[in-house]
């Protein structure tokens, strides 16, 4: 009995530490694929308002693309980025002699309400089996509880042509840490890309 009992905490405390970044869909274009060399360098744009949170996703990303990959803040300044200006992303794409841009941006927040039964647990003894079984009811209410869904788009383009090559969308639950939900991100992302033999 102790060992089941054991055996179910673990469990529990396993689940609960879990990633709470799944991947809920992507696409890739029939047998493309990005190679981590000297040859294949990747622009990585973070789309986001906050230029400390642009600069951390993008050096997660960076660090997962090992040494063909260069984070868009170098290049594209914050005043850039609010212009969206085409032209001008093209002629830093050409000047660097970059074959690949990764975009990544936060495509839609949900919110899900989720009802959380009650327990009751049962506890025999005192005088008697009927009167340790009724007095050894003890119960707690169920309750509803609201989450915060992220859903994430990663897309990576080839430059020369303009072409989508891969995209993908990922669903983070309720992320505390902006540092831990980035780095989650990044991870099933890359791991995605690997599995699919898109990223080599």
């Amino acid at each position: 009995m102790k060992n089941l009992i054991l055996s179910i905490l673990i469990s529990i405390t396993l689940f609960s530490c879990g990633p709470s970044t799944k991947i809920v869909k992507t696409w890739m274009e029939p047998g493309a694929s990005v190679t981590q060399s000297a040859g294949n360098k990747t622009l990585v744009i973070a789309l986001v308002k906050d230029e400390v949170s642009r600069r951390v996703i993008e050096d997660a990303l960076v660090k997962r693309f090992t040494g063909s990959a260069v984070a868009s803040y170098s290049l594209l300044f914050p005043d850039m980025l609010k212009e969206a200006n085409e032209e001008l992303l093209n002629k830093k794409l050409t000047e660097g002699k970059y074959s690949h841009v990764l975009i990544m941006r936060l495509a839609d927040v949900e919110k899900e309400t989720s009802y959380v039964p009650g327990t009751t647990s049962v506890v025999y003894g005192g005088y008697g089996r009927y009167y340790g079984y009724g007095a050894g009811f003890y119960s707690s209410p169920g309750y509803y509880s609201t989450s915060k869904n992220y859903f994430v788009e990663t897309t990576v383009y080839s430059v020369n042509p303009n072409k989508l090559l891969w995209t993908g969308t990922t669903k983070t639950v309720d992320p505390s840490k902006i540092n831990k939900a980035v780095n989650e991100i990044a991870d099933v992302v890359s791991d995605k890309m690997k599995k699919e033999g898109f990223l080599k």
